[in-house]
């Protein structure tokens, strides 16, 4: 059985800087799409619920449903087509993503939107774990690490200005027009991906033992999965509920899509504050992720009961978590520098499959506990983050962390 194979083809400097770029924005809108889509129902779980006649419980199965699917075909996707044109795996997912967006606009049973979110999953899993180094194979080799971190900003972005944008349309237009507006964006990527990206063949091999080795012979990548497993079932757990918890606190429906947006935006800022330190600290910019995320959510549970005090929370904790995936992506690049899209498959795997379970378990707590019980098993999650950190030893940073920056 073949393990990874060593590229046949030199590196990609005989290629046309504009052209790579274009294609690499093409990517980067791809997995925004991608992203945006599986976070959407953040910020619509309410109305989708009333509108389909389940609990807010049950609705956050748009979430779990997804993020379980994504934690699977991470790496199945990648296993199965290591021979195929990674333009046309793209492509193919991407147009699965948009399909099954519209598909959850014209629906008339939450079994149907469970159907779509599933199609959904395997496309996140299998776009992402390949989007992820693809970068190599379409630009100049000195503008690699610039056009990864570009292209991971699509994951970032999405994850801080995806819901509120979705909320914000879903609040003018109904549920269902943001739905239809995402899946619209997925065709379009699929356009832009078909029409910039060249041909893509496959250069590498990954088979399922690969991924095994990868995680039990390193223990950096080991510590860099606990704490994605402990930090985004923290965060989603809490976070997937926060329209209903802002509502319990009195805040007006049309001021929540207001509230995300600040999310957002202070998670890009997260995210360029993150890019400039870890390059030299990147030990310290998890624990200070750690340390902030906890804090936000405890005095969330405590304080945030007005718009005033629930925006400066919410930019708090959007500062905290959109340092998250540029952060935590380069511990695993920087952990294992000579199996980047094995260990790559395994961080997608669990990132997504903490996104289904902090969504799940968040449902079981507010249907069982109460709204506010998310925010405190949250922050216990990311405090246990330091505990982990605690136990590992790690060296300074491989070049993998410049494509952060």
């Amino acid at each position: 059985m073949t393990t990874l194979e060593t590229p046949v083809s030199p590196p990609t400097d005989d290629r046309s800087p504009v052209k790579g770029w274009l294609a690499v924005l093409a990517v980067t809108l791809g997995i925004f799409s991608l992203m945006t889509s599986e976070l959407l129902p953040v910020g619509l779980l309410t109305p989708v619920g009333s509108a389909l006649d389940v609990s807010e419980g049950t609705a956050g199965l748009m979430v779990t449903v997804p993020g379980l699917v994504a934690a699977v075909s991470a790496p199945l996707v990648t296993v199965i087509t290591g021979r195929v044109d990674r333009r046309l795996v793209l492509v193919v997912l991407i147009g699965i993503v948009g399909l099954a967006n519209l598909a959850s606009a014209f629906a008339t049973s939450f079994a149907v939107v469970l159907v779509a979110r599933f199609l959904i999953g395997i496309s996140v899993g299998g776009f992402w774990s390949i989007a992820g180094g693809i970068a190599l194979r379409l630009v100049p080799e000195r503008h690699v690490p610039r056009a990864t971190a570009v292209i991971f900003g699509g994951v970032e972005t999405a994850s801080v200005l995806g819901i509120p944008t979705g909320t914000i349309i879903g609040d003018l237009s109904g549920w269902r027009t943001a739905f239809a507006a995402v899946g619209v964006l997925g065709l379009v990527s699929l356009a832009a991906m078909v029409v910039l990206m060249p041909k893509v063949p496959a250069e590498q091999t990954i088979t399922f033992r690969d991924l095994p080795k990868v995680f039990k012979g390193n223990a950096g990548v080991r510590a860099g999965i606990a704490i994605t497993f402990l930090v985004i079932t923290g965060h989603f757990l809490a976070y997937t509920f926060v329209r209903p918890i802002l509502q319990d606190d009195g805040i007006a429906d049309g001021m929540i899509g207001g509230l995300l947006l600040a999310f957002g935006v202070a998670g890009i800022c997260g995210n360029f504050i993150a890019g400039a330190l870890i390059a030299k600290r990147l030990r310290e910019v998890v624990v200070g992720i750690s340390i902030v995320l906890t804090a936000a959510m405890v005095l969330f549970a405590l304080v945030g009961n007005s718009p005033l005090t629930a925006g400066a929370l919410l930019v708090l904790w959007g500062l905290g978590y959109g340092a998250v995936p540029v952060t935590f992506q380069t511990w695993i690049l920087d952990a294992a520098p000579d199996a980047t899209e094995a260990a790559s498959s395994l961080y997608v795997s669990t990132f997504n499959l903490s996104i289904a379970l902090g969504a799940l378990f968040g449902g079981f707590a507010v249907d069982g506990i109460s709204t506010t019980s998310v925010l405190w098993i949250g922050a216990a999650l990311a405090l246990v983050t330091l505990v982990v950190l605690g136990g590992v030893r790690r060296t300074a940073p491989a070049p993998a962390a410049s494509a952060a920056e």
